[in-house]
């Protein structure tokens, strides 16, 4: 005698609205969003990750704007990952931050920082308004494994924290701020290489990154942990060398057009 299996509860996908891009001026976002909910929402999140997707809240979200694919989802495969000689000085410059993983509960000295860090590097964003319970829900709302990874320095002072999701294959970084004005430590770089490290401490193949924007200085920084792995047509594959150096001649012309 088989035991009743109740119907699958079907998985429904979403576009957003045509909106403004966040990373590059004069383009139009638009998204495909889908829930994250129920007993089987680490499963699926760690499908929809595979697949490209970011979370944010309860929602996954990955992009589908027309006429643009600037945004490329990577990933760091950490047995392989070797740190550059760039790399190698941002962590020795870190070397006396400690790093906490702490529960995905805010704080008020968390959000001071993100306050902070929101003022000086994106002032114009919508993210520089959220209150408190804004950000709360950014940290909180989240049916999967998250945490937060406080780096704080020898005098126990929070320099920077990582919102963090736990995958099945590895670990996703979310979103990262710092202290503004210790730019030159690269704080948000220190970050991933810790991602890295405790990856491979874990057992874990891979970091996510999110989403690599050649053309935006913003993002474009992501290529810097090599070798990484991007997905494009349905396969994760190494990013190559060439790849790398035709987004710093683009990223260069799109600077020297807005200075025009």
């Amino acid at each position: 005698m088989s035991l009743y299996k109740p119907p699958r509860r079907p998985q429904f996908f979403y576009t957003t609205a045509p909106l403004p891009c966040p990373y590059l001026a004069g383009r139009i976002e638009r998204k495909v969003v889908t829930e994250i909910a129920g007993p089987g929402a680490e499963a699926l999140h760690d499908r929809l990750s595979r697949a490209g997707f970011r979370r944010s809240h309860n929602i996954a979200y990955a992009p589908v704007c027309p006429s643009c694919q600037a945004c490329v989802p990577i990933r760091v495969p950490v047995d392989s990952f070797l740190p550059d000689r760039t790399l190698r000085k941002i962590a020795k410059a870190n070397a006396g931050l400690e790093g906490y993983r702490v529960p995905a509960r805010a704080t008020a000295e968390q959000f001071q920082l993100f306050q902070r860090y929101q003022k000086v590097r994106h002032g114009e964003g919508d993210m520089a308004s959220m209150s408190f319970y804004d950000y709360r829900a950014m940290v909180e709302d989240t049916p999967i494994e998250t945490f937060i990874i406080e780096f704080r320095d020898d005098q126990d002072r929070l320099l920077s924290a990582c919102l963090t999701d736990k995958l099945g294959d590895g670990l996703s970084a979310v979103y990262s701020f710092f202290e503004p004005g210790l730019e030159k430590r690269s704080l948000g770089t220190h970050a991933v290489l810790w991602l890295i490290d405790r990856a491979r401490a874990l057992g874990l193949p891979y970091v996510y990154l999110g989403y690599w924007v050649p053309e935006s200085r913003k993002m474009a920084y992501k290529a810097r942990f090599r070798p990484s792995e991007v997905l494009m047509n349905g396969t994760w594959r190494v990013l190559t060398e060439a790849e790398i150096a035709g987004s710093h001649a683009a990223e260069m012309a799109l600077v020297t057009e807005s200075a025009g």
